[in-house]
C-alpha cells in the first residue's frame, strides 16, 4: 500500500498514542525485532500494512568502513605463538593481513629460513584469523611500502609485538609506520619463541646421538631426568588461552565427525595440508593430540619437542579444525567412537615411525569399515624440520649473537 493510503496509522499515532506504544511493546514481547518487521505478521493481528513499508523502524545501515590491520613476519618454525599474536591483531580490526617476508629478506637479516616460501604460506594461511596474505613482504617498512600499504591495500594500522624488531644496522624495522601513527602495539606471548625451539630442537637431538652412542647399554635414570629437563617448556597453559583459541561450537545433530589422531609436534605446512583433506570428508573435524608420555613411548625420551598444550594450541588455532581431544589414547577404542559420534577414521601415508609396532591403534575402526588412509599432500615431518634445524646451526649461532648484540645496544640506547 501506499503511505497516503494509510493515514489512519499516522492518525492514530497522533491521538492515541498510548495505544500505539502499547502495540510496540506487545510486539517485542512477541519476540519481533523491529530490524525484521517486514513481512513478519503478529498472530491474530492484521495490520493493512507491512511493517518495512513504514521505513521509519529499519534498522540504519552502517557506512563505516571495515577496518583492516596489517601484521609481517617471517613466521619460520610456526608455533602457538604466532597464532597468538595474529589472533590478538585481528582483534584490533575486522580484516588481518599478514605479510610474509621473503626467504631472501629473512637470508639478509636473520639466516637461512627453515621452512621455505610455500611451506610457510600454508602455515599462515591455514590459521583461522588470517584473511589475506601478502608474499614476499619486506623485512623491514618503508615508507614506500607502507604508501602502498595504505592505498593498495588500505590498510588502517601496522601491528607488531612489544619486543624490539631491529634491522642490521640496530635500526626500528617499524620506525615509518610510528613515525605515520599507524601503529599499533600487542603483547608478546611469553614462554616461546622460535629461538627457544631451535634450542629444544638441537638438545633433543643431542640426547638422540648420546642415546645412540650408548650401544643399547642402560641410561641411567639421573641422565634421563637431566636430558628430559634440558629442553622443557615455560609455557604455562590457562583454560582462558585455550578458549580463546577454540571455535566454540559443537557438532550438529547430524553431523558427519571426522576423526584424526597423532603427535602434532613442531606443528608445518604437512599437519596443515592433511588436516585440510581430512576436514573435506566431512562437516566437523575432530583431533586427537596424543600425551607426551604416549609421544615418548613410542618415538622415544627425545620426543616430543612440543609439550601436550603447546601442540594442542597450535592444531586449535589451524582453521580445518572444530575441536582436539587433549591427551587421546593412541588405541581407538569403540567407546571412543560411541562417546563422539565418530562417523570415520582417517590417517596420512606420511607419519613418524613407531618404535612399538604390535598394536595396530586403527584395529577396531577398520573392523567397523570406518577407516581411511588419506595420501598426505606433503612429505615433511617432525624429523625432516629438525633435521634441517641441525643442518643450519652453525649461521643459526652466528645470527642469534649478532641479533642479541644489536638488542643490547638498542636497550642502552634507549635508557
Amino acid at each position: 500500500m501506499d503511505y497516503e493510503n494509510n493515514s489512519w496509522i499516522w492518525e492514530g499515532v497522533n491521538y492515541y498514542p498510548r495505544v500505539f506504544g502499547g502495540l510496540m511493546v506487545t510486539a517485542a514481547l512477541l519476540g519481533l525485532s523491529t530490524s525484521y518487521f517486514g513481512g513478519i505478521g503478529v498472530p491474530y493481528l492484521s495490520l493493512p500494512c507491512s511493517w518495512s513499508n513504514l521505513g521509519i523502524f529499519h534498522k540504519k545501515k552502517s557506512g563505516k568502513r571495515r577496518i583492516r590491520v596489517y601484521m609481517d613476519g617471517c613466521f619460520d618454525l610456526m608455533h602457538y605463538g604466532h597464532a597468538n599474536a595474529l589472533r590478538q591483531a585481528k582483534a584490533l580490526g575486522d580484516e588481518l593481513v599478514v605479510g610474509l617476508v621473503s626467504d631472501e629478506e629473512i637470508v639478509a637479516n636473520k639466516g637461512p629460513p627453515v621452512l621455505s616460501m610455500e611451506e610457510r604460506l600454508a602455515l599462515v594461511s591455514g590459521l583461522k584469523w588470517v584473511d589475506e596474505v601478502i608474499t614476499d613482504a619486506p623485512y623491514a617498512i618503508t615508507e614506500q611500502f607502507l604508501n602502498r600499504l595504505f592505498h593498495e591495500y588500505k590498510i588502517d594500522y601496522v601491528i607488531h609485538g612489544d619486543d624490539p624488531c631491529l634491522l642490521p644496522d640496530g635500526t626500528d624495522a617499524y620506525a615509518a609506520a610510528k613515525k605515520a601513527g599507524r601503529y599499533k602495539q600487542i603483547k608478546r606471548t611469553e614462554g616461546v619463541s622460535s629461538t627457544d625451539i631451535v634450542g629444544r630442537i638441537l638438545s633433543s637431538l643431542r640426547d638422540q646421538k648420546n642415546c645412540d652412542d650408548h650401544n643399547g647399554t642402560e641410561v641411567k635414570p639421573q641422565e634421563e631426568n637431566q636430558s628430559q629437563a634440558s629442553h622443557i617448556a615455560q609455557f604455562l597453559p590457562t583454560s582462558r588461552r585455550i578458549v580463546q583459541f577454540s571455535n566454540g561450537k559443537g557438532p550438529g545433530p547430524n553431523s558427519r565427525i571426522v576423526y584424526i589422531d597423532g603427535a602434532f609436534d613442531l606443528f608445518h605446512a604437512g599437519h596443515v595440508e592433511i588436516l585440510k583433506r581430512a576436514r573435506e570428508l566431512g562437516d566437523f573435524l575432530l583431533v586427537g593430540i596424543h600425551s607426551d608420555e604416549t609421544v615418548s613411548e613410542h618415538r622415544g625420551n627425545h620426543y616430543p619437542i612440543m609439550h601436550l598444550h603447546e601442540r594442542s594450541l597450535s592444531v586449535l588455532a589451524c582453521r580445518y579444525v572444530d575441536e582436539v581431544i587433549i591427551g587421546s589414547p593412541w588405541e581407538i577404542t569403540n567407546d571412543m567412537i560411541t562417546t563422539f559420534n565418530i562417523s570415520v577414521v582417517v590417517h596420512g601415508t606420511v607419519s613418524e615411525k613407531s618404535l612399538n609396532c604390535e598394536l595396530d591403534p586403527y584395529e577396531i575402526p577398520k573392523s567397523m569399515g570406518i577407516f581411511r588412509l588419506l595420501e598426505s599432500p606433503k612429505d615433511i615431518t617432525t624429523a625432516t624440520v629438525a633435521q634441517r634445524i641441525m643442518a643450519n646451526h652453525e649461521a643459526y649461532v652466528v645470527i642469534s649473537l649478532t641479533q642479541l648484540f644489536f638488542f643490547f645496544r638498542f636497550c642502552f640506547l634507549n635508557i
